[in-house]
């Protein structure tokens, strides 16, 4: 062991501590970043706008600042990228994230001085914990890879402009910069499948030790891996022992991964998102992520029943209970305000307060009333699959209103890795799971409103050439796991195994 990771983890329990600390008194430390945030938007004009100068606690904060999506603060935010000062917060941001907005175009998210060094240290803490849980920092002598966007940032009106992870890669600390890869070249690459030909290239002969991204695109550079060597990822990497990911539920993924490495592996889940670094994975044997209370970012709730309603219940931390399922709202030290930044969330622990991301509150299908939410359809998958040789790639999930013959259905369609040899009984233990979790779902079926759901096999590697096909291939894109139209399920047809 080289001393930095000696060294490494006495730090990491110090770290610890000092986190805990405030967790554990979770209520104080969101007062204060209340406080904190009312005083300093006071001096900007949308606190002016809002009357910040009245606001003396949490019940005085809703009534006068309203919640927002990225359309309803738009008119702010395109102050601030015409280069407009002290408008949602003290003078200029110091980056805008780009990222891409389905009703919105591109978005510009303001990231300020004091908000960027909370991405930073989460991130860093997130590792911290693994090694003060485990008692082993050995990864730090190997090279450790972070797939992610393009470092190479714009200029817009005196702020730079670029993606979250091509931000974050400015900050890599001078300690990790000689274990990093990809190296800063093949970063740039724009292309994607040139992108990860090239990691491959880089990496194959180094002792890797950390690999991080999403799922589905490390899916793809594992495969590559394979592809070129005939190895497992644990044969080509034996000191590879844990992955870290963000962005999605990593469950669906899990078979697949672990046949793809060869071994079972540690895994650190982080909830990064432009907005704010809200949670991070603290333990190997908790459910759940610690929410991030001291970063900045004060946080509201709403029950996901309840969003769409004319007045929803609003409630801060200490109001939520183990189990809701909610739609989190952020007030930032970027100066974003009552910001719905679209995810429902469950709470897996309240002390200390740890959450899972369940799904987008705009991705469900309520079509005939059914409510379906992306919590649901994940578990329904993994029952169906656990303790089976069934491997999925990718999957998404649309109704189909109109068949061509019969009732309506829910349309699944599945890329798989290891098919299953009964398509139809692997359908039939989905619905079985969904009828179980979902009532309004079960309701209908019974009543003979809708048939039990249909599986479309989708041809290897058509998800992704689907988001070539809409100029989305790589990088931090997603696909939605389920949606209310027939928008990606429609494309998705001509991606399909014929039978």
């Amino acid at each position: 062991m080289s001393i930095k990771s000696i060294l490494a983890i006495p730090f990491a329990k110090i770290v610890r501590k000092q986190v805990y600390k405030w967790a554990n008194d979770p209520h104080k430390t969101q007062e204060k970043v209340f406080q904190y945030l009312v005083t300093e938007g006071c001096k900007t004009a949308f606190g002016k706008d809002h009357d910040f100068i009245s606001i003396n606690n949490y019940e005085d904060f809703k009534k006068r600042v309203p919640v927002n999506d990225y359309e309803g603060l738009r008119h702010y935010v395109d102050r601030v990228v015409e280069g407009e000062e002290d408008v949602l917060w003290k003078g200029k941001p110091l980056y805008f994230a780009k990222t891409s907005g389905t009703t919105s175009g591109a978005k510009y998210i303001p990231i300020s001085k004091e908000s960027m060094p909370t991405h930073i240290s989460a991130a860093r803490n997130a590792l911290l914990f693994y090694i003060a849980e485990t008692n082993d920092a050995s990864f730090v002598d190997g090279k450790m890879i972070f797939l992610q966007g393009s470092p190479v940032l714009e200029d817009k009106n005196g702020v730079k402009l670029g993606r979250l992870s091509g931000i974050a890669a400015h900050y890599v600390p001078n300690y990790l910069l000689k274990n990093r890869l990809p190296s800063w070249e093949t970063n740039c690459i724009e292309d994607w499948d040139v992108k990860v030909d090239k990691v491959v290239e880089e990496t194959l002969p180094e002792n890797m030790t950390v690999i991080s991204g999403i799922p589905s695109w490390v899916q793809m550079y594992f495969e590559k891996l394979i592809e070129k060597t005939g190895k497992t990822v644990s044969e080509i990497f034996p000191n590879f022992n844990f992955f870290v990911y963000g962005g999605v539920n990593f469950e669906p993924y899990k078979n697949k991964f672990e046949a793809l490495i060869g071994k079972k592996i540690d895994y650190v889940e982080l909830y990064p998102a432009s907005e704010g670094f809200i949670a991070y994975q603290d333990s190997q044997t908790e459910k759940g992520m610690l929410l991030q209370l001291n970063s900045g970012i004060f946080y509201e709730f709403i029950p996901a029943n309840e969003f769409f309603d004319e007045n929803p219940t609003r409630i801060s931390l200490k109001d939520v209970q183990l189990g809701g399922n909610y739609v989190i709202i952020l007030n930032t030290s970027a100066g974003l305000w009552g910001y719905n930044i679209g995810d429902t969330v469950e709470f897996t622990s309240l002390k200390p307060y740890r959450i899972k991301v369940t799904g987008r509150i705009k991705h469900f299908i309520s079509a005939f009333g059914e409510h379906v939410i992306g919590k649901e359809v994940e578990k329904a998958l993994n029952d169906a699959i656990k303790g089976t040789d069934i491997n999925i790639s990718e999957f998404t999930v649309a109704p189909q209103v109109n068949p061509e013959s019969g009732l309506p259905y829910h349309e699944w369609f599945i890329e798989f890795e290891n098919e299953p040899e009964n398509l139809e009984e692997l359908a039939s233990k989905i619905d079985a799971s969904m009828q179980e979790q979902n009532v309004y779902y079960f309701d209908l079926i019974t009543g003979k409103v809708l048939r039990p759901l249909i599986i479309r096999k989708v041809q290897k590697g058509g998800f992704h050439e689907y988001m070539k096909s809409i100029g989305k291939f790589g990088g931090q894109n997603k696909i939605p796991q389920l949606s209310d139209n027939r928008k990606i399920a429609d494309v998705l047809q001509n991606f399909l195994i014929k039978e």
